[in-house]
């Protein structure tokens, strides 16, 4: 592993919007059938397929990866600000999942470096993680940080071509503070959606079993991720997840062009339709309760009445 040398592991990765169990919680959860609304303005200006991935709320504005298909898989971070502009926050990310480290940085799962990375949002990038027994990773994907500094993300090979070297499985990887990188879980094809419950003792994380996408829950006990159990099973392709302060998953399903939402206890309670392939969501606006969906060159957003995690 390698950090960066000026920071502590701790300093880095000590969350804003920590996901520990909030001083209140109010409001209803979502339930039945909702619609999110395409916000006009993002709509991709590219001539190439790609996806927009990663959202993550950071003080007044939404960031996100737009990343197309071509060689490398080139990818820039976007900014949404309150006002619904939308701009070039970083060229040449090479970013796919997003999440912030409580001092106003992004932290990126870099295809392009097969790394987790550190951007300052004047585009400055260093890496936190960059191998695991030697060698660097597939495709970093998604990723999620507990108040205990400690980093969980998922590795498959979406994008392993985007550079050369990589990994002999697919797996989601433990980053304690100490900087040691163990593997969570190695069974899963392509893990891709990672989250923590509001209490952070419960680590969720979504990928394929044969042809069908589960959600897995592995308590965490003592700061250590236990053996995982299917919470949720025949999910549609798997894709990114947030998760409210009552603890509920919303789970993306990529070619269903939905998210599903389902309490702790894996019973599902709201589905939310979009109008194109889903990647990826986080809550965010002024006060938290906004939902905003990536997608297939697209971003929506649906107003809710819970607030949640902001990546």
């Amino acid at each position: 592993m390698m950090l960066r040398s000026a920071l502590t592991l701790a300093a880095v990765l000590a969350a804003p919007y920590a996901l520990s169990a909030p001083a209140a919680c109010t409001g209803k959860a979502p339930s039945g059938d909702l619609t999110a609304t395409r916000i006009a303005a993002a709509n991709s200006t590219r001539t190439e397929p790609g996806l927009y991935e990663g959202p993550v709320w950071i003080k007044d504005a939404l960031y996100f990866s737009d990343f197309t298909f071509g060689p490398g898989f080139p990818s820039r971070i976007m900014k949404l600000d309150a006002s619904g502009k939308v701009s070039v926050a970083i060229e040449d990310s090479g970013s796919n999942g997003l999440a912030t480290d409580g001092h106003g940085n992004i932290i990126a799962a870099t295809h392009k470096w097969k790394s987790v990375s550190l951007y300052t949002l004047d585009g400055k990038r260093s890496d936190l993680v960059s191998k695991f027994d030697g060698n660097v990773f597939n495709s970093p994907n998604d990723m999620a940080m507990a108040s205990d500094d400690t980093l969980y993300f998922s590795d498959p090979d979406f994008q392993r071509t985007a550079a050369p070297g990589g990994q002999d499985k697919t797996r989601v990887y433990r980053v304690g503070t100490d900087g040691k990188v163990t593997v969570v879980d190695d069974t899963l094809k392509n893990p891709n959606g990672v989250s923590l419950s509001p209490k952070e003792d419960v680590l969720y994380v979504n990928g394929m079993v044969g042809e069908h996408g589960v959600l897995r829950a592995y308590p965490i006990v003592n700061g250590v991720p236990q053996a995982g159990k299917d919470l949720v099973e025949q999910l549609g392709i798997p894709d990114g997840m947030a998760v409210d302060c009552y603890g509920n998953i919303y789970v993306s399903e990529h070619t269903d062009k939905r998210l599903r939402v389902f309490t702790p206890a894996g019973k599902q309670i709201a589905t939310i339709k979009v109008d194109a392939n889903v990647t990826n969501a986080a809550f965010g606006g002024a006060d938290g309760k906004t939902l905003y969906i990536t997608g297939a060159g697209a971003l929506w957003q649906l107003k809710l009445d819970v607030t949640g995690s902001p990546y």
